[in-house]
C-alpha cells in the first residue's frame, strides 16, 4: 500500500526541541521530512510575575493553559517552590486548550477539568462551563506574540485576569544546511506551519539566508497551516495558504498536507 506522502519532501517549521513527533507523523505517512527549525522556546525575561502569581494559586478560580510550553513553564516553577500541578489547591481548576496541552497535563498527574471541543482559544470562551463574571484567572502564556483573545473576552465577561509571561519564542540565527539546500535544489513539495510566530520567523530566516529573491523559492510549494490564525500569517506574509488543518492538531497538519498536495497536482 502506498502511503499518502511517498515521493514528496515536507519542510516542517517547529520548535527546534518539538520537531520529533512532527517528524514521527509525516514519516509515518511516507514524507520525507525535511526539518525547518523556527522557534527557540526559552525562559522569558523575568520569572518574577509568574512566581508571584503561582505563590498565590490558592487566590484563583482558574489556571488556564493554552500550550504545552506553558504547562512546562509552570510545572518548573512550581518545583522551584516545592509544589507542582497535581498538588495544586483544591479550588484551583485547569482549562486546557489543545490535544497537547490536555496530554502533557495528563502525564503530569494533573488532568484538566475543562477541554473546549476545538482546539482553539475562541472554543474554549465559547463553550467554558461557566459565568466568567467574579471568577479570578490566572494566564500563563508566551511572552511577546500571542493573541490576548483570552484575556479580552474574559474581562469582558467579568472575570478578573492576571496575564503573566510564562516562557518565550525567539528567532533561531539560521537555517540548517540540509533545509537550504532542499530549498535550493526545488524538492520541497509543501512547508507545514505550527504557529503564527513560525510564520514569521521563517520568513525572516529565508530572507537572511537566501536574500531579497526568498520568496521565489517558495513558488512551487504548497504552504499548510495548523490553524486560523496561522492561516492569517501566511495570508499577511505570503500572500497565500494552500491548506489548514482540522481538527487543529498535528494529525489535522498531516491530513491537510495530504489535501493540499492532492488538490495542487
Amino acid at each position: 500500500m502506498t502511503l499518502p506522502l511517498s515521493g514528496h519532501s515536507i519542510g516542517v517549521t517547529r520548535a527546534e526541541q518539538q520537531l520529533g513527533e512532527a517528524r514521527r507523523l509525516f514519516e509515518a505517512a511516507g514524507a520525507a521530512v525535511v526539518d525547518l527549525p523556527a522557534l527557540m522556546i526559552g525562559p522569558p525575561d523575568s520569572w518574577s510575575p509568574l512566581d508571584e502569581a503561582l505563590a498565590e494559586l490558592d487566590q484563583f478560580h482558574w489556571l488556564v493553559l493554552s500550550s504545552a510550553n506553558g504547562v512546562e513553564a509552570v510545572q518548573r516553577r512550581l518545583t522551584v517552590q516545592g509544589s507542582s500541578l497535581a498538588h495544586r489547591p483544591r479550588s484551583l481548576k485547569i482549562a486546557a486548550v489543545g490535544r497537547k496541552t490536555a496530554q502533557r497535563l495528563e502525564d503530569l498527574g494533573a488532568p484538566a477539568d475543562f477541554v473546549p471541543p476545538a482546539f482553539v482559544a475562541d472554543s474554549l470562551i465559547e463553550h467554558f462551563p461557566v459565568s466568567g463574571w467574579g471568577l479570578r484567572l490566572l494566564l500563563p502564556r508566551v511572552q511577546s506574540g500571542g493573541r490576548t483573545v483570552l484575556a479580552e473576552a474574559f474581562a469582558a465577561a467579568g472575570a478578573r485576569v492576571v496575564e503573566v509571561p510564562a516562557y518565550e519564542t525567539r528567532c533561531p540565527a539560521s537555517l540548517p544546511s540540509a533545509a537550504l539546500l532542499a530549498l535550493e535544489q526545488e524538492r520541497l513539495a509543501a512547508i507545514t506551519f505550527s504557529s503564527g510566530k513560525t510564520v514569521s520567523h521563517t520568513c525572516t530566516l529565508l530572507e537572511r539566508c537566501l536574500g531579497a529573491t526568498w520568496r521565489d523559492r517558495l513558488a512551487g510549494i504548497r504552504l499548510v497551516s495548523i490553524g486560523p490564525q496561522t492561516s492569517a500569517r501566511c495570508l499577511e506574509l505570503l500572500g497565500r495558504v494552500d491548506g489548514e488543518a482540522d481538527p487543529h492538531d498535528l494529525d489535522g497538519l498531516v491530513a491537510a498536507c495530504v489535501q493540499a498536495l492532492r488538490s495542487g497536482s
